[in-house]
């Protein structure tokens, strides 16, 4: 019998990695926006912000196609039901997110110059100024939720390593040695 993987795919890690540094480059980009009130910092989140929905997407299908590796079989079950519903909630984040920043634009009828390539396509939501802010105190709120997902993964990725003293989070880290 094969002994079961105890690392993530290169792609899972590629991915992971990747929309995280996007991440934390969106919350810089909000907060230097926020900051200079104004600028090229906002078409530069929305291209990165719809650039995570693609990458979340291609990250959704690569995990249906090969399943998360399992938790230790010694963790508790509500630690297990945490890491996986804090998984699930990062998934509806990183697509509703972006889904509705585009449907905020949309509906004011507000191009999206993807890097200034191309003008990224409008959805056909209509609204003007009232439904575009309907959909960003959406987006704010999953803002809020980001935080906290943020926190949680990194808490506990941190005590899986230093408290714990397991392999969880070698399982991401490419650079720290499994333990025994």
């Amino acid at each position: 019998m094969a002994e079961p993987r105890n690392r993530y795919s290169q792609v899972s890690l590629f991915l992971h990695w990747l929309i995280g540094v996007l991440v934390i480059g969106q919350i810089a980009l909000i907060m230097v926006h926020d900051a200079t009130e104004g600028g090229p910092w906002m078409g530069l989140h929305k291209s990165v912000g719809l650039s995570i929905l693609v990458l979340t997407l291609v990250r959704l299908g690569w995990r249906i196609a090969n399943p998360a590796i399992p938790l230790p079989a010694e963790m508790p079950k509500w630690q297990r039901l945490m890491a996986r519903g804090t998984h699930v909630l990062f998934y509806v984040v990183l697509i509703g997110m972006p889904l509705g920043g585009w449907a905020a634009s949309s509906a004011a009828g507000r191009d999206i110059p993807w890097f200034g390539l191309f003008n990224w396509p409008l959805l056909p939501i209509s609204g003007g100024r009232e439904v575009a802010g309907r959909f960003m105190d959406a987006h704010e709120m999953g803002a809020k939720l980001l935080y906290v997902l943020l926190a949680l993964h990194i808490i506990g990725a941190l005590k899986h390593h230093f408290v714990d003293r397991d392999n969880v989070l070698h399982r991401m880290l490419p650079f720290i040695p499994r333990r025994p």
